[in-house]
């Protein structure tokens, strides 16, 4: 196994075990793909759910120019919900599980078709 699958497999393992939901491989596949280089870059693989403008540039590179959705509160909302299923306590939230879960929230699979 390459690199990124043995990443593809840690966030398989957090959605399982910190998250509580049964990863849809292909999907997570494509999604961490859809990541490019920033998933080998320790700061750049993480989301910091902390910083106000950590979670801006989620929405705006990730929701709305990613999958195509309309601004508003509704997507600040989905966020926050993600982070807390991830656990806000949880030092890294990793980039490719948290878009994972945003584009299962959103029911944008079909982005990654």
């Amino acid at each position: 196994m390459g690199k990124r699958d043995d990443l593809i497999a840690k966030y398989a393992d957090d959605l399982k075990n910190k998250c509580g939901m049964t990863p849809d491989m292909d999907l997570l596949t494509k999604v961490t793909i859809g990541c490019g280089p920033s998933i080998y870059n320790a700061d750049a693989s993480t989301v910091a759910a902390g910083q106000e403008a950590e979670l801006d540039t989620v929405k705006n590179n990730f929701l709305i120019k990613k999958l195509g959705l309309a601004d508003g509160p509704q997507l600040m909302d989905a966020i926050n919900a993600t982070i807390e299923t991830y656990g806000r306590s949880e030092h890294n939230k990793y980039r490719a599980v948290v878009y994972y879960m945003l584009t299962k929230h959103f029911g944008k699979e079909a982005v990654y078709g």
